[in-house]
């Protein structure tokens, strides 16, 4: 396909996501090292037409995860992360700043963006800062300028347009920013030797003195933390989260059919509740995808069900990482082995911020929240 070729109704975003994780899972073992990134793969994504299934239909994009769009962006997620983590943690974040440039953007933004993203530029959201700051946007005699580093930056060095958050001097509220970034520059990944994710080209992205032209400034001050879509987008990175939890399962799941262990009870129980846990993943997804796209709910309510939502398939990984580790063994911990990088890799994705505020924050919210239980996340108009 064309990168600049846009999509039509026929496009199936499940098809190019199926051919997109099957061969990353092949190259995923080549690319997991320090400063590793799935290159290959993301140019799969620009030519079978992903960079651009999440722009708008009535802007030539195929509208992935517009409603009723999110069913199908929770597929694609999935089967991305399946095929490599790495690849889907990078496609959420492009998906991530599509979504906000379609929420915010004014028209022209919204031509110009949308076609960088037709033309297969990988977008990225990055919004960590270190302790003594994050950026600052700076006037001067030659216009506004950037000062400061973004953190823990996935993609660096490799996203050509970064979505990013910065202030002006004196101003609490962040504005959000859409800056161009030539490839293979800014970005230090010498800090990255996480255990896992290690192909996601993660570091630090130095923006000083990247001039920001006028029209780079995206919606109004602090709208990128604006509720339910800030915390209720989390419900994309589980839906990766979930594809890496199945890809585990499947990995522990083929070794006991390779080496004649399904006979054994311990093993076949063992099994039995992976299986559970990777289905009550899939649930919770599937309904927190929906519950955030149709925007139905309060917003506080939206954000709880997605906050226990990501909480849920947090658990379900690590309940399947232990169990799956537990009926492999020591041959699991071995290099080459198919269990061995899937694991590391999703023991680290799993590992997302401010896990023990999202579950009192949601339990705050259900406490105070009226009507039984079996209607809190039923809109009063459907009920």
């Amino acid at each position: 396909m064309d990168q600049a070729t846009p999509l039509n109704l026929a496009y199936d975003a499940i098809a190019a996501a199926r051919d997109v994780a099957s061969t990353a899972a092949a190259r995923a073992e080549a690319q997991d090292h320090d400063g590793g990134f799935p290159a290959e793969d993301v140019a799969d994504l620009a030519r079978l037409g992903l960079l651009a299934a999440p722009v708008p239909a009535e802007e030539r994009g195929a509208g992935l995860g517009g409603e009723p769009g999110a069913r199908d962006l929770a597929e694609v997620l999935r089967l991305v992360g399946y095929g490599s983590l790495p690849l889907g943690r990078l496609y959420e974040g492009h998906v991530n700043a599509l979504q906000l440039v379609a929420r915010y953007g004014e028209a022209g933004q919204r031509a110009r963006l949308f076609a960088d993203a037709r033309d297969g530029h990988l977008f990225g959201v990055w919004n960590t800062e270190p302790p003594e700051g994050g950026l600052t946007l700076d006037s001067g005699t030659g216009g506004v300028s950037l000062r400061g580093v973004k953190t823990f930056a996935s993609g660096a060095g490799f996203v050509t347009r970064a979505l990013v958050t910065g202030r002006r001097p004196g101003e609490a509220e962040p504005l959000m920013l859409l800056v161009p970034l030539e490839p293979g520059t800014r970005a230090d990944l010498s800090a990255w030797r996480a255990q896992g994710m290690r192909a996601s080209a993660t570091g630090t992205v130095d923006f000083g003195g990247l001039a920001v032209p006028p029209d780079a400034i995206l919606g109004g001050p602090d709208d990128y933390h604006r509720q339910p879509a800030f915390s209720g987008g989390a419900w994309r990175f589980a839906a990766v989260q979930l594809g890496g939890i199945e890809a585990v399962f499947d990995a522990w799941r083929a070794h006991l059919g390779r080496h004649g262990r399904g006979a054994d009870p311990h093993q076949l129980a063992r099994l039995g509740e992976g299986a559970i846990a990777v289905e009550t993943a899939r649930h919770w997804v599937g309904r927190a995808a929906a519950l955030a796209t149709e925007e139905a709910l309060p917003a506080d309510r939206i954000v709880a069900f997605v906050n226990l939502a990501r909480l849920a398939v947090e658990r379900a990984g690590l309940e399947v990482l232990q169990l799956a580790q537990r009926s492999v063994g020591l041959q699991g911990f071995l290099r080459g082995h198919p269990l061995e990088r899937r694991a590391r890799d999703l023991a680290t994705y799993l590992r997302q911020p401010a896990p023990d505020r999202a579950l009192t924050t949601a339990a705050a919210a259900v406490l105070s929240a009226e009507g039984p239980a079996g209607e809190l996340w039923i809109a009063e108009g459907k009920r």
